[in-house]
């Protein structure tokens, strides 16, 4: 179920907790938990629906602007049934602890084995190790990038480093990956520790701002929330690729932090 990055903040904060999909069968169930993003996102309840049930209540609970908005959104594939899906934030992503989780010398026994058994069932032969490989060297590089390096279709490629990333041994950036803690001692394990530029201190700037303002931020030079609220909302606005959106997000992301963005002053 694809939720967009406005949306999913908006669950986090409790502002949106429904969603309405026209879908020809369920796709999710009561008890289904998303990683998102933001979180985790439950479904606590999934009921099929007439469109002509549908309230203004129900639209400002779904983040529309109004119903006849949510009614227009619902118009494509009008053959198919509209489903209402009750949702809420679950709590943080546990592969987040997972990843700072270095693991022992019987765990690590374990997660080797595991990659062995992926490698094993691969119609692409071995590749756990070299994907590995890659990201180590090559953090916060697009994922199309470094599929095409080692000779593979980007979605399928991604598709493993999500097997990766269950483990704790990856983690998303908004763009690119990075090896997580655990994952380096996975790859590192039986000969000598790689030389590694010192991991990045700070809060990451979020994903949910998109590729092109994480880009504009990067070049220049910002790369965590901190850094972000050294600038002022007008810097931060003039920055091409910077829009709206991203400004709200990295409001959202500071304020949880108890800060906000400054105007410049005068």
């Amino acid at each position: 179920m694809m939720i967009r990055p406005a949306e999913l903040a908006a669950i986090k904060k409790g502002e949106i907790d429904l969603a309405f999909r026209r879908w020809d069968r369920p796709r999710v169930k009561v008890g289904t938990r998303m990683r998102t993003a933001v979180g985790v996102v439950e479904v606590t309840d999934v009921q099929q629906v007439t469109l002509s049930s549908l309230r203004a209540e129900d639209a400002r609970r779904a983040g529309a602007s109004s119903l006849s908005a949510l009614k227009e959104g619902l118009s494509a594939k009008a053959d198919r049934p509209v489903f209402r899906v009750q949702l809420r934030y679950a709590g943080a992503d546990p592969r987040e602890a997972l990843r700072e989780k270095v693991p022992d010398e019987a765990e690590i026994g374990e997660i080797l084995a595991w990659l062995d058994r992926l490698d094993a069932a691969s119609k692409h032969g071995p590749w756990t190790r070299a994907t590995l490989a890659i990201i180590d060297r090559s953090p916060e590089v697009r994922a199309p990038e470094l599929a095409a390096e080692l000779g593979r279709e980007t979605l399928e490629w991604k598709a493993d480093v999500r097997k990766l990333k269950e483990k704790g041994l990856t983690e998303s950036l908004a763009i690119g990956y990075r090896l997580s803690p655990r994952g380096e001692a996975v790859l590192d394990h039986g000969g000598p520790r790689r030389e590694r530029a010192p991991r990045p201190t700070g809060t990451p700037l979020p994903r949910t701002i998109g590729a092109p303002a994480t880009r504009a931020l990067r070049a220049q030079g910002v790369t965590t929330l901190e850094q972000v609220g050294q600038w002022s909302l007008e810097d931060l606005r003039a920055l091409h690729g910077v829009g709206p959106v991203a400004i709200q997000r990295l409001e959202e992301a500071l304020a949880e932090r108890g800060h906000g963005i400054p105007h410049r002053t005068r």
